[in-house]
């Protein structure tokens, strides 16, 4: 079938990579998640793991404040381990690399709305994976 929809899950390569971390034991789907976004961003060339690196990001950022849950038949069955807060960085590092290949998945979209939908998505993702600023006062007030 391919890519039905836009959301993170919906295309056969991202449910099969989803169905794969199902099939991994507990302590091995934080590497298996680390490995797609790590060859992501390192790839040159075509993304040949855009889809699952979109759907590893956006389990990644369902752990973060204001992130989506996963509600998706398309999604893992299993639950996911808690992720360390540096795999934040290098999804919203794979999702710059994804959005910025126009060869990659964003050649999946015959209509430009649709395409349209997939990267705002995608920077949804990324809104929601960037880590918190941190508060810096404006200036010491000393009592």
């Amino acid at each position: 079938m391919g890519t039905w929809d836009t959301g993170p899950f919906d295309n056969d390569t991202a449910a099969d990579f989803t169905n794969a971390l199902d099939d991994v034991k507990p302590e091995e789907r934080e590497a298996l998640i680390r490995g797609v976004l790590t060859r992501t961003v390192d790839a040159t060339g075509w993304l040949t793991e855009g889809e699952e690196a979109v759907a590893a990001a956006a389990l990644i950022a369902a752990q973060c404040p204001g992130g989506d849950p996963i509600d998706t038949p398309y999604g893992p069955e299993e639950p996911m381990p808690a992720f360390p807060d540096d795999l934040r960085t290098l999804a919203d590092k794979a999702l710059a690399r994804i959005i910025s290949d126009e060869a990659g998945p964003a050649s999946n979209w015959v209509d430009p709305e649709d395409w349209k939908q997939w990267r705002a998505n995608l920077n949804r993702l990324r809104t929601v994976l960037a880590p918190p600023s941190p508060s810096i006062p404006l200036f010491d007030v000393e009592q």
